[in-house]
């Protein structure tokens, strides 16, 4: 092992195309899957899409992305339609990222760090030209449920991460160059645990493409790097996170680690190439070359080379021109690109790639690249130190070696990103297996929001204990008192074997524990210490809110019924905040959701609407709902934009 400075990924999550987490995508990477989807005319008329000549029916699609489990994070059913896709898959892939790392995501270490980034999306371009939208919102809200700019502030502010929290934008390589820039975050101690990666959600319904000869898209909606067919790219859509901690913290803590980032950079091609969109051989060259010596390690000696391969002719050539020489030497190195699999994640591509190797390493597995069959002939890959992997091998260690893999990224407009990944350590402490751990009773407590979530939860864990190489029940037990989100919904169950506490989560048959019952009583408890493991996490179980769409133009918004004053009003409180019946006008304006910009927007509306001058102070008193719509009613203020600046101001 490298003594330089260096980061664990202790933590992962995603949502891929025919993945619904990251479990699902190391089996169809394993199984070699492509999970480029096919829509039939159906579904795009369907989804507001007419399809013309050239156009290609096909894209890495991520199944129910319009869904949201709202309520956990805080929002209410109007805000969660007005928030993007984007912020909302977001949102959940952080919980369960950290969650993975053994973190709970209500209490996440401080100075937890948030870099990421997204891509441009139609729900966001629909809101910016929706009048009814803003008319309902204000301009301001619409802003910051839709911008890719808050994507960052939204993690830290829903989940109470206090470190830097940076949106970070370069094109197709934003997200590997949110993990470079984490991982120096970290190295000169700006945080302590990090949280990076991006998001790309185009449209969550069916969309195709049109191809245009000589452009960048496939003709057939296929995409297969560094093939003799490889004709163009495929897009898609993702979401992927990594939880990253300083190598020599995650060792003294025997925290699971996936991989090691033993080095990463990040160049520009400026503009030693033939046009704003296309690559550079000498960036991307240089990106490489410096990546590999911040981590005192030679290229020569990496045994994968995760490409960004698109499948273009002109970014294909280039790629393998500039990591042939940088890996000159090698002895043999495969090569291979996760968008033959899933399509081209734009913002998401890099982490997807870069979770895809940190899998391979920890299962000791290369996997191939599908849609292949012989390298194209103009690549010469036979003069290099490359190969293509057409089918799963196991990544032997090299004599007197380490696994070695790189991961690049290369974003339109010049932004190049390499990052090193090294196998994780060897623990120099063997962790307990089930077979030398004395048999005792452990309570394994869990909750969740709904009692059907607890079940499933219940089942998915039962199912991760039933797995060879499952952890301690001590450790099961440490990671979900101290890892997990204590919800409202609670269970538990006891047992001395891996077998009794799988078949008693199958029935959630609790036992009898005085610690166990204290739990469910929703006492503070006193858990006994273990170690962090991964283990299934939270099974998210939203509604669909659907994402606006500029294919077919929004239904216009209903103005409040004519008639009685007060009900109309009731009616906008009730519409704004999403309330789902008239029961919840007993609870306080925050409980149910309401912020200062909500405030501000009702403030507004009750002005515009029905000339009701109230001060925004009234929003500020814990007052149950009905007896504050009824205050708004008789109040008379008569300088109502005084006393809303002025509280603005303080």
């Amino acid at each position: 092992m490298s003594e330089t400075p260096a980061v664990a990924i202790v933590g992962m999550a995603g949502r891929f195309p025919g993945a619904r987490d990251v479990a699902e995508f190391w089996r169809n990477l394993r199984t070699g899957v492509c999970s480029i989807a096919d829509f039939d005319e159906e579904e795009l008329r369907a989804a507001g899409v007419e399809a013309g000549p050239g156009y290609v029916s096909s894209k890495g699609f991520l199944s129910e992305a319009d869904r949201f489990e709202h309520e956990l994070f805080g929002f209410n059913a109007t805000e969660a339609a007005a928030l993007d896709p984007q912020h909302r898959l977001l949102l959940e892939t952080a919980w369960s990222a950290l969650e993975d790392a053994g973190y709970d995501p209500r209490a996440a270490p401080e100075r937890t760090g948030v870099y990421v980034g997204g891509a441009p999306s139609e729900h966001a371009i629909a809101a910016q030209v929706d009048a009814g939208l803003r008319a309902r919102l204000g301009p301001m809200h619409v802003r910051i449920f839709t911008d890719r700019e808050f994507l960052a502030g939204w993690l830290s502010y829903r989940l109470g991460l206090d470190g830097p929290s940076m949106t970070v934008q370069t094109g197709c390589s934003t997200s590997l160059t949110t993990v470079h820039v984490a991982v120096q975050a970290l190295l000169v101690g700006e945080c302590d645990l990090a949280v990076a990666g991006g998001v790309s959600i185009e449209s969550p319904y069916p969309r195709g493409y049109v191809y245009e000869p000589g452009g960048i898209s496939s003709p057939d909606g296929r995409c297969r790097p560094f093939d003799e067919k490889a004709a163009g790219t495929v897009g898609g859509d993702g979401v992927g996170l990594v939880v990253l901690r300083r190598l020599e913290d995650a060792v003294a803590d025997g925290d699971p680690i996936y991989a090691v980032i033993r080095g990463s950079a990040a160049g520009n091609d400026g503009a030693a190439r033939v046009g704003f969109t296309a690559p550079g051989v000498d960036g991307q060259l240089a990106a490489i070359v410096e990546a590999w010596a911040s981590a005192g390690l030679e290229a020569a000696d990496a045994q994968f080379l995760e490409a960004h391969g698109t499948g273009t002719d002109l970014g294909d050539r280039i790629e393998v021109e500039a990591a042939a020489a940088a890996f000159d030497g090698a002895r043999r190195c495969a090569i291979g690109s996760v968008k033959s699999n899933v399509g081209h994640l734009n913002a998401a591509a890099g982490v997807a790639g870069l979770i895809k190797v940190a899998l391979m390493l920890s299962h000791r597995t290369m996997v191939p690249t599908v849609n292949v069959t012989r390298p194209h002939p103009d690549l010469d890959l036979h003069t290099t130190p490359f190969h293509l992997l057409t089918t799963a091998e196991g990544w032997q260690r090299p004599p007197g070696g380490t696994r070695l893999a790189g991961v690049s990224s290369l974003g339109i407009g010049g932004t190049n990103v390499h990052v090193v990944l090294e196998e994780p350590p060897t623990p120099s402490v063997p962790r307990a297996t089930p077979a030398t751990v004395k048999r005792v009773p452990v309570v394994l407590p869990l909750s969740a929001r709904t009692r059907e979530q607890l079940v499933t939860a219940a089942g998915r864990l039962a199912a991760a204990l039933r797995e060879p190489g499952a952890p301690t029940l001590a450790d099961v037990a440490h990671t979900l008192a101290h890892g997990r989100a204590a919800l409202d919904v609670r269970a538990y169950v006891v047992a001395s074997t891996h077998e009794e506490a799988a078949t008693a989560l199958d029935t959630l048959t609790c036992g009898s524990s005085p610690l166990g019952e204290a739990w469910t009583a929703g006492q503070e408890v006193a858990w006994p210490t273990g170690r962090r493991v991964h283990l299934p996490t939270y099974p998210f179980a939203g509604p669909r809110h659907g994402a606006l769409t500029l294919t077919a133009r929004p239904a216009a918004q209903e103005q409040p019924p004519p008639g009685d004053t007060a009900e109309a009003v009731t009616e906008l409180f009730m519409t704004t905040l999403g309330l789902p019946d008239r029961a919840e006008l007993t609870k306080t304006y925050f409980t149910v959701g309401g912020d200062s910009l909500t405030a501000v927007f009702l403030v507004g509306e009750l002005r515009d609407r029905f000339t009701l001058d109230v001060p925004i102070e009234l929003f500020l008193n814990e007052l149950p709902m009905n007896e504050l719509i009824a205050r708004i009613l008789r109040e008379d203020d008569d300088d109502p934009l005084g006393d809303l600046l002025d509280e603005l101001e303080r």
